[in-house]
């Protein structure tokens, strides 16, 4: 864990107490800082003072003593309504940051990446790190997915940080700089909370101020935002997966650097479809910023294993592929995987979410048949009722079995076994992980002539 030797002496505050905002309170106090503490939830406080955390209520605190809070992004601080403390401290002058303000206060002669936009950042990030590893860097990978940030190691002054960065964290940091910004795409989300779009795009843009001088931005330019946000900048790459552009582009699948060949992205199975051709450009793009040879870039490219639970290939038996999309927890992302094949035995269901799978029937021609399980299968039966051949499964391991014996007797060749199932999965598990773990177990349990490769 990361101190910040800067911070010694200094009066803090964290606002916040789950796992990561404990983790920091320890931090702090070991970094030298005079820490107080405080969480509405009163379990939440209890635990970190048995963890020896001082607990003070922050509404009642002497913000002219303070110097900075250290803020969880989850908790509302402008829109739609911001939290008291929040309020207090701007009237003070007392700057809100989140952890990953303070890795950068830690590490100030390390690299940094940041990868941001609505769609595809963890595939991007985790594939930037794996390219950078791959090629002999020190890295760390965290941020908003997987590891805090203020728990990632410390490394030397050639490491390099890969951070995905939410609209929340964006908007709580200070003076903390990239080498290189990513932006994949910007499409609604998170309103509420930014005040509508404009807020919105204004925290996910912000990251492209904090470039370093001679930094890089990488920004997919297939929507109007990305358009706008390129256009703004200067040592911008763009990139496309749908026109020609300047800079890196792959709209018929294969991608180009500046008009020059670089690699088939439609051969890469792990990474299959039109929005994934997008996180390899932006991650070939913000690789090669980093200064590495494009020889080394296609070899960490092609040996990306890929991310769990996101289209995640978990075998082929007897020629029937089967595919972990458990994160595809709503239309619009079990769309992208719909895109990717043409015979689907699709497993969907569970707690659905507004708009159910009305939008998805442009595809429900690549439906060989749809098995249905959780809450929604009744709705879904109803959606698919003279569209699409479906069968009430109830439980995933009903809809896998039966998934199994139909793609084995049916065919064609290409058939792939969809887990993508545009609901949420706390009906029946305990998160979309615990869904797909689930569903691996089941397939690795099949009978059958396996395959090495997709």
């Amino acid at each position: 864990m990361a101190t910040v030797p800067q911070l010694n002496g200094k009066r803090v505050a964290v606002m916040g107490l789950g796992k990561s905002g404990t983790s920091a309170a320890r931090m702090l106090s070991e970094s030298g800082a005079v820490v107080v503490a405080w969480d509405d939830n009163e379990a939440a406080r209890k635990t970190a003072a048995a963890e020896g955390v001082a607990i003070q209520d922050l509404k009642e605190l002497d913000f002219a003593a303070l110097d900075l809070i250290l803020w969880s992004p989850g908790i509302p601080h402008t829109h739609p309504k911001p939290h008291p403390v929040a309020e207090k401290a701007r009237a003070a002058g007392v700057p809100l940051v989140c952890d990953v303000e303070l890795l950068a206060l830690a590490q100030p002669n390390a690299r940094f990446v940041g990868i941001t936009g609505t769609n595809g950042k963890s595939t991007t990030t985790t594939l930037i790190a794996h390219i950078l590893k791959s090629a002999g860097a020190e890295v760390a990978v965290g941020g908003n997915l997987g590891t805090p940030a203020l728990d990632l190691p410390l490394l030397n002054d050639n490491g390099i940080y890969v951070l995905e960065l939410s609209s929340y964290q964006l908007e709580l940091l200070d003076k903390a700089s990239f080498d290189v910004a990513v932006m994949l795409n910007l499409t609604p989300d998170h309103l509420s909370r930014h005040g509508g779009m404009e807020g919105y795009f204004a925290a996910k843009a912000s990251l492209f101020q904090r470039l370093r001088n001679n930094g890089t931005a990488v920004v997919g330019v297939d929507d109007t935002y990305g358009q706008r946000l390129a256009a703004s900048l200067k040592n911008v790459v763009r990139v496309s997966v749908r026109e020609s552009v300047e800079g890196v582009q792959a709209a018929g699948g294969i991608m180009t650097d500046h008009g020059k060949t670089v690699l088939d992205l439609t051969m890469l199975p792990i990474l299959p479809g039109r929005h994934n051709w997008q996180n390899v450009c932006c991650a070939y793009a913000a690789t090669k910023a980093l200064g590495l040879a494009v020889e080394d870039l296609i070899a960490g490219i092609e040996s990306y294993p890929g991310l769990a639970h996101r289209q995640e290939w978990v075998a082929t038996i007897d020629g029937i592929r089967y595919v972990n999309d458990s994160k595809a927890t709503n239309a619009d992302a079990a769309e992208k995987a719909m895109l990717c094949y043409q015979h689907i035995y699709w497993i969907i269901g569970g707690q659905a979410k507004e708009g159910g799978i009305d939008s998805l029937e442009p595809l429900f021609g690549r439906i060989a048949k749809a098995f249905l399980i959780g809450e929604a299968a009744s709705a879904f039966a109803q959606a698919l009722d003279g569209k699409a051949a479906y069968e009430q499964c109830g439980t995933l391991e009903a809809a896998v079995a039966k998934a199994h014996l139909a793609a084995l007797a049916n065919g064609p060749a290409d058939a792939v076994v969809l887990l993508s199932p545009a609901c949420a999965s706390w009906d029946q598990f305990k998160s979309f992980e615990h869904r797909g773990e689930v569903f691996r177990d089941l397939v690795n349990a099949l009978p059958g002539k396996r395959s090495a490769t997709p």
